[in-house]
């Protein structure tokens, strides 16, 4: 998980709504080393989740049906 990027991180959430409990972990245990911006993600990543709109549970991955 230390390829985890914030940026990426938050645009996945909020396209999918959802937000994993490792995802959650990662963000909670790397804070302290965030830029500002990085920061200012965070809280707004917090901020969708107590509005109820990201939710913390697991994305299913659809098939390529190709």
């Amino acid at each position: 998980m230390n390829s985890m990027n914030l940026g990426l991180l938050f645009l996945e959430s909020i396209s999918t709504g959802v937000i994993t409990s490792d995802e959650m972990n990662w963000v909670t245990l790397n804070q302290s080393h965030f830029s500002r911006v990085e920061e200012a993600t965070a809280l707004k990543l917090g901020r969708l989740l107590d509005r109820g709109l990201i939710r913390i549970g697991c994305r299913i991955v659809r098939e390529n049906k190709n």
